[in-house]
């Protein structure tokens, strides 16, 4: 009999590791930057994330989705992660959280 996963708290355990990722350039972590568009968790524990990059020539383009990748792997309740980069829509400041404009000083 297989154990049931919850994925709502599955979910949130993965957000809080995405706030522990940061981008290189911008000292706010990349789910307040807003560079993350969805999460899905499916029952079989396997993980989705849709995420994009500020510019599609970011220097960490290559490294970041593979940060991410691992990170979200290393959950002991995740069977399987798989990140996928996409630019529409394109990362603009409106994407940012309030708490990362503050910090940035844009408030």
């Amino acid at each position: 009999m297989s154990e049931y996963i919850n994925t709502t708290d599955l979910g949130e355990k993965i957000v809080n590791v995405l706030k522990t990722i940061y981008d290189p350039e911008i000292p706010v972590d990349i789910y307040e930057l807003g560079l993350i568009y969805d999460v899905f968790v499916n029952e079989d524990s396997d993980v989705k994330i849709l995420m994009t990059l500020t510019t599609p020539n970011c220097p960490v383009a290559e490294t970041l989705p593979l940060e991410v990748e691992e990170k979200v792997k290393s959950l002991d309740e995740v069977k399987d992660a798989e990140v996928e980069i996409t630019f529409d829509p394109p990362w603009s400041q409106e994407l940012m959280s309030e708490e990362a404009k503050l910090e940035l000083g844009m408030l």
